[in-house]
């Protein structure tokens, strides 16, 4: 109807795409604000469409560069079966292979997420994107908080737009508590379109984006968030000035042609063209940030990344792909299944006693006598210190596991409240006994050079001397020091068969503790007998310290390296360390494997079908609505006399636009099917009609 339209402003995706892919039939330029379905980016559908809200693609480059900068190479997704999240997927999967990673598990649902939850528990992923509106998502984290796959071994992506109390919202279609989802949902990661210029800088309307904000809510008068559209806000504000800027552009452009804007209709491309080129070449700064349009006609924007910590949205940095430059403010909180803080003790622990093999190796030779008494306390203080870290911190690992997973089965709950400050006060009430009970040792009667000549002791050196550190036996400090060994190895043997998210790496501390301790209770005896023959003394205590030390560090160290450096993410022990399945096991393993792969062919196949399904059932609703569209009006003759002027009917009424003749025809003909795409203009004939 009149007057002529120059542009067409559609909001959601679903209405987007029908009038953008009608609109260049009438030479219409659409722009949207409110569309974010990756398939509008297709030019040859919709050839003049543009839109100020981003494509849901947008999000996918911020998550490759999660990926890349925690390191994790094999991801898992699972995703509601429409198609913004198919295509927004297929998107994600071309460039997580560019990038040289990769979508391990794919799984999809329509309306029940049960199965594919299982799935992912079944193959064991542990970085997750999740694709599906808000309602889903309760469906999917009920889910996901009955098969435990949650926590800080995992680490899940979702959108960010839904509301920001979404999972404490109650909803029938679940039987989770408030409180088992907000459990559930602790620590994942959320993408969103910025959609408001985070930056206090004025737009080309002369207005920051707070000032833009606060006038819009003295409009509305009630809460944003009881306003729908109150996000998108910003990118309507912003659409409307793109609008104006390029018809601007336009006018000035045809004048030199000696045209007008006024002098447009629907069959001239050329204003057309020119309306195209001018909001293509737009760049401007908005109130949702900086407005440019890619060869696709989409937005391009940062993107906020956020984390869910203690139950609330933080922010933890910005993304701008245009530059590929990340923000971060280095608050985020990941996983931490081994305690690295304790590794790191182990490794500690281990330095210093490598480093006490230096002074075990000196006399009288290398240094004076006047130093050697340093040098007895440097023994003693790196070799108490070193044992006490590295020894102390495995310990620590090993008790705990063994006094939580040992406990009757109502109280093994408390597995879930690990504090790592416990364990690290356990290492410091270790270390803190070890170092009272040096200084007391320092203080009270310290180490001293002696002389031992022809099997005496005396105080005046000569050939076939041998210097020794004397002092107090320290029966109470090596005692204790005996019993943590046999403890540990009792604890060690206790739990090898536990398996822990926690502390996921305790198999191997159980591994390094039976070094440490068979060495140590070798050594101390044997170095005693040897006291006499100072060479092979130290060389086997020296060979014991060495032993232990690279022992331990190659058995907690090398396959966290492994695993960082072919798989890029620390993963359970129970894969890695200590296989014990046996080939019944291995057996299962294969089966389950082949069982899903049997069920993601089936699942494709499944959303293939119901989309054809759904597309049939559509073509005969449009095509019942034309047969009775048909018999209530005139009879055939005249209804195609209507459309034709010319052929014997009375003219149609008034200023309706006619395109040509074959395109009406193949909207309104039972025929449509028949008549093909080629006699539409390339369009698809279903959807013009919807």
């Amino acid at each position: 109807n009149d007057p002529i339209k120059i542009i067409l402003m559609p909001g959601c995706s679903s209405v987007s795409t029908l009038v953008a892919e009608a609109a260049r039939m009438w030479n219409l330029i659409v722009l949207s604000y409110g569309s974010s379905s990756p398939a509008l980016s297709n030019r040859q559908r919709f050839p003049t469409f543009f839109r100020t809200h981003p494509s849901a693609t947008l999000h996918n480059p911020t998550r490759v560069q999660l990926f890349k900068k925690w390191g994790w190479t094999k991801i898992a997704t699972i995703q509601q079966t429409t198609e913004v999240f198919t295509s927004t997927l297929d998107d994600l999967d071309q460039r997580v292979k560019e990038a040289g990673l990769e979508i391990t598990f794919r799984q999809s649902f329509f309306s029940d997420p049960a199965a594919p939850v299982r799935n992912l528990k079944r193959q064991d992923a542990r970085i997750i994107v999740g694709l599906f509106y808000e309602t889903e998502a309760r469906k999917v984290f009920c889910e996901v908080y009955k098969e435990k796959l949650y926590g800080k071994k995992y680490v899940w992506f979702l959108i960010g737009w839904y509301a920001d109390n979404w999972f404490r919202i109650k909803d029938p279609a679940i039987n989770c508590t408030e409180a088992e989802m907000a459990e559930a949902v602790e620590g994942h990661v959320t993408t969103e379109i910025v959609m408001l210029n985070p930056e206090n800088t004025r737009s080309i309307s002369n207005m920051t984006s707070q000032e833009f904000i606060e006038k819009l809510q003295k409009r509305l008068g009630k809460n944003p968030e009881e306003t729908g559209g109150f996000q998108e806000a910003p990118l309507a504000y912003d659409a409307i000035w793109a609008l104006a800027l390029a018809l601007n552009k336009t006018s000035a452009e045809l004048v030199k042609k000696g045209l007008r804007l006024e002098d447009f209709n629907y069959n001239n491309k050329n204003i057309t063209d020119e309306i195209y080129r001018a909001l293509n070449s737009s760049a401007f700064e908005g109130v949702s940030g900086h407005v440019v349009f890619d060869a696709s006609g989409s937005r391009m924007a940062w993107t906020l990344i956020e984390q869910l910590q203690g139950g609330v949205y933080k922010k933890i940095g910005y993304y701008d792909s245009t530059k590929d430059n990340l923000s971060w403010y280095n608050n985020d909180k990941y996983i931490q299944n081994s305690q690295p803080y304790l590794n790191n003790m182990t490794a500690v622990g281990c330095t210093l006693a490598l480093a006490a093999v230096f002074p075990l190796g000196l006399d009288g030779y290398h240094i004076g006598p006047g130093l050697f008494p340093f040098v007895c306390q440097a023994r003693l203080w790196l070799l108490g210190l070193g044992f006490s870290l590295a020894y102390g911190s495995m310990f620590t690992k090993i008790w705990w596991v063994h006094t939580v997973f040992t406990k009757k089965e109502e109280k093994k709950e408390k597995r879930k409240t690990l504090e790592p400050w416990k364990l690290y006060a356990t290492v410091g009430l270790l270390v803190g006994l070890d170092v009272v009970t040096l200084i007391i040792w320092q203080i009270v009667d310290p180490l001293h050079r002696t002389i031992e000549v022809g099997g005496g002791l005396g105080v005046q050196g000569g050939l076939g001397a041998q210097e020794h550190c004397r002092g107090p036996k320290g029966g109470i400090f090596y005692g204790f020091k005996g019993l943590l060994l046999l403890l540990g190895i009792f604890l060690a043997y206790e739990t090898k068969s536990v398996s822990t998210e926690k502390i996921n790496d305790h198999r191997a501390v159980g591994m390094a503790i039976y070094n440490v301790a068979v060495l140590c209770l070798i050594t101390a005896p044997v170095t005693m007998i040897l006291s006499s023959q100072q060479d092979a003394a130290f060389a086997f205590a020296s060979l014991a310290v060495v032993f232990s030390s690279y022992i331990t560090l190659v058995v907690l160290f090398v396959p966290k390296m492994r695993r960082l450096i072919t798989r890029g993410e620390w993963q359970s022990e129970q894969q890695d360390t200590m296989k014990t399945g046996s080939s019944t096991n291995n057996n299962e393993e294969e089966k389950s494997r082949l069982l899903e792969k049997e069920n993601r062919e089936l699942e494709k196949i499944i959303a293939e079908k119901e989309e054809r399904v759904s597309e049939l059932r559509q073509q005969l609703q449009d095509r019942q609505q034309l047969r009775s569209r048909r018999r209530s009006s005139n009879p055939s003759r005249e209804a195609d006399n209507h459309f034709a002027p010319g052929l014997g009917a009375a003219p149609a009424p008034a200023p309706f636009y006619q395109p040509s003749l074959p395109l009406v025809r193949c909207l309104v003909s039972e025929q449509a099917d028949k008549l093909g795409r080629g006699n539409c203009d390339g369009s698809r004939v279903h959807l013009l009609y919807k």
